[in-house]
């Protein structure tokens, strides 16, 4: 069980914003990849918010109650489940908002910042999303213990799954990289 709200955990959180992009068929569709470099002459929010890895326009918010909409049909929710399942949505709700907002306040200051007050700022965001892990596991492992064989056997492949795809994105994107250079 802790494997499981481990690595749902790491997925969410870690590639939250390429996962909050799958739609509600995760097998046949890949996630955008996440872009590190932003566009030239990009607004301040619109460089923060590529950073996150989150297409222009769009919001954690809004990719997250996505997924989380995509997860409650995929996991086959049930009524006797839903207080579970309302805590651990809202725990990834109020992170989306969190993430948003670190951004956004990351943005405003980007024109003034120096390449060290860059990477403390980023440091931090990092650091939040940590805690934010920290918090998503205990309603999650909640949710888990709720379900039954059945759902925690579909729980598991999908975030295998995940996993696996978020890992060969990676792969490629370190392997286009090493011939680009």
């Amino acid at each position: 069980m802790k494997f499981a709200a481990t690595l749902f955990v790491t997925t969410i959180l870690a590639a939250a914003p390429a996962w909050a992009q799958t739609t509600t068929s995760p097998t046949t569709s890949s996630p955008a990849p996440a872009t590190t470099a932003p566009a030239p002459a990009t607004s301040p929010h619109k460089l923060a918010t590529r950073t996150a890895a989150v297409p222009p326009g769009q919001t954690m918010e809004v990719l997250v109650d996505k997924r989380i909409a995509d997860l409650h049909k995929q996991l086959h929710i049930t009524s006797a489940e839903s207080s579970q399942w309302d805590q651990f949505a809202q725990v990834m709700r109020d992170n989306a908002k969190e993430v948003d907002q670190s951004y956004k306040d990351r943005a405003d200051k980007l024109d003034t910042m120096s390449a060290v007050d860059n990477m403390q700022s980023f440091a931090q965001i990092e650091q939040l999303r940590a805690q934010q892990m920290q918090k998503l596991v205990p309603a999650f492992q909640t949710l888990y213990a709720s379900l039954s064989d059945e759902q925690k056997q579909d729980a598991d492949a999908l975030f295998r799954n995940q996993a696996a795809k978020s890992q060969a994105h990676r792969q490629a994107a370190a392997a286009k990289s090493a011939t680009t250079k």
